[in-house]
């Protein structure tokens, strides 16, 4: 019995693990923070920022990064406290607001890693992160949700096709009942 408990505990915290990861390695990095990064990372000046990067201090290098980082976080944290005591506009304003200055740390991060990786404890908090993430990624709750995942989108995209395309019936339906009863309002 009590290894039992230990087991459906342990998966609830697997499942939590997966959905907070899949929310921002799907959602947020791939949605938001990788475009801007890209965007980001294609400005003249900020390649040209890189190479001056390489003659900096590594330890002025990591307290840069650690500053943006913690600021970065800071944000996040605070948005969510915002989000969750029902500040829920302002909590994902200042969560939107962070985003650029969390690509721009990606950025550098990216630029500088030989830098900050010379450092022995970085680089092992980095494996570390990076072993964990692989770890998320490995357990079944982990692909069993983004096969189920790939399906929703798959249904998606066909409900999209069949009932939102440029000339569908089922628009023009929606289309027709919105005219008539505009049309009635009016009256």
């Amino acid at each position: 019995m009590l290894s039992s408990i230990f087991n459906r505990t342990l998966l609830i915290f697997q499942l939590l693990l997966v959905i907070i990861y899949i929310i921002f390695e799907e959602i947020i990095w791939e949605g938001v923070a990788k475009p801007i990064y890209q965007y980001i990372h294609s400005f003249k000046i900020l390649q040209t920022i890189e190479t001056k990067l390489q003659n900096f201090n590594n330890y002025i290098i990591l307290f840069i990064f650690i500053s943006l980082l913690l600021l970065v976080e800071t944000f996040g944290l605070y948005a969510g406290v915002l989000f969750v005591s029902g500040h829920i506009i302002l909590g994902l304003s200042l969560y939107i607001a962070k985003l650029p200055i969390a690509g721009f740390t990606f950025w550098l991060f990216r630029a500088t890693e030989d830098k900050l990786m010379a450092f022995g404890w970085f680089a092992f908090l980095y494996n570390q992160i990076v072993r964990f993430m692989d770890w998320i990624k490995s357990t079944q709750i982990y692909k069993d949700t983004i096969s189920y995942s790939a399906k929703i989108k798959i249904y998606i995209k066909e409900f999209k096709s069949k009932y939102f395309a440029n000339k569908s019936q089922f628009i023009e339906k929606l289309k027709k009942l919105y005219y008539s009863i505009k049309a009635s309002l009016k009256k």
